[in-house]
């Protein structure tokens, strides 16, 4: 048995098993983009294959830049969602010549900061990349959740996906470890072709609301909305016109903040620093 990220490494893989027909990530991100009076320059933090930014470079006519640590996402995004600019990135470590007036994290991707340094690094490069008042804007596994519940826990989820006639099916447990805070994931992957099977293995941060709420002040942002549902990955989920909810209680959270104290270079509109674009994060779905 193989350690790899079978996704991660086929990015068209990714998009069977997690689909996503009617652009709901995207939708949801514009429709609250528009209602915080977002400006067009949108920085993609973890893009994964580049279909939301290229819905929201093309649809939504916004100038979107795309970080990810995998080069096979990278490329396939190139390819297949063509229109933004798509960057190798590490989230807690990139360093960009421009400004942006929000920021996107989708799919958990800001939950693979597992320690508190990894989040004061991105948080700090998201301030840094951030013009005043620029958004951040994240989607992401609600730690509260997790609190007194257990039914998505230690019991094996089975799914099939089938592509170039090959059928794949993915056994995926989840655990707490409670010491580090993190969810833990292990997927095995068989194939009915005869590869030998894959064992793949991940995390994320569990953040709680109140948690979250701290560590964006601490970066100078004021969360603005912070709620379980709906989204685009919620039951029922969203829809154009639908309300966020006053409750965080469910098992998926959506934040929107404001930078309302920025630092750095005293142009908004520049920063001098070189690019420093490094080594990657493992991320494989939501």
């Amino acid at each position: 048995m193989t350690s790899d990220n079978l996704l991660t490494d086929t990015p068209e893989l990714y998009e069977l098993r997690f689909p996503d027909p009617d652009h709901l990530a995207a939708r949801w991100t514009e429709s609250v983009l528009r209602a915080y009076g977002a400006g067009p320059r949108v920085l993609d933090i973890g893009c994964g294959t580049g279909r939301d930014a290229a819905w929201l470079h093309h649809r939504a006519g916004r100038q979107v830049t795309g970080l990810d640590a995998s080069e096979a996402m990278l490329a396939h995004a190139r390819t297949r969602h063509p229109g933004p600019e798509y960057l190798y990135a590490d989230m807690r470590d990139f360093a960009l010549t421009r400004r942006f007036d929000a920021a996107i994290c989708l799919d958990s991707a800001l939950l693979y900061c597992h320690t508190n340094a990894d989040l004061d690094a991105f948080l700090d490069r998201c301030r840094r990349h951030l013009r005043p008042g620029g958004l951040l804007v994240a989607e992401m596994r609600n730690g509260a959740f997790f609190l007194g519940r257990t039914e998505l826990l230690d019991t094996p989820r089975t799914d099939t996906v089938t592509r170039g006639g090959v059928t794949h099916t993915s056994r995926t447990t989840l655990r707490i470890d409670r010491a580090a805070q993190l969810l833990r994931r292990t997927r095995v992957w068989t194939a009915d072709d005869g590869s030998p099977p894959t064992e793949q293995h991940s995390a994320w941060r569990l953040l709680f609301p109140q948690e979250l709420r701290r560590l964006l002040a601490g970066h100078g942002f004021e969360v603005l909305a912070l709620y379980d549902r709906p989204g685009p990955r919620t039951e029922p989920a969203w829809a154009e016109g639908d309300l966020p909810a006053g409750t965080a209680d469910g098992d998926r959270l959506h934040l929107v903040a404001r930078l309302t104290a920025p630092d750095g270079p005293t142009n908004p509109n520049d920063l001098t620093a070189p690019n420093d674009l490094t080594a990657p994060n493992e991320t494989s779905g939501p």
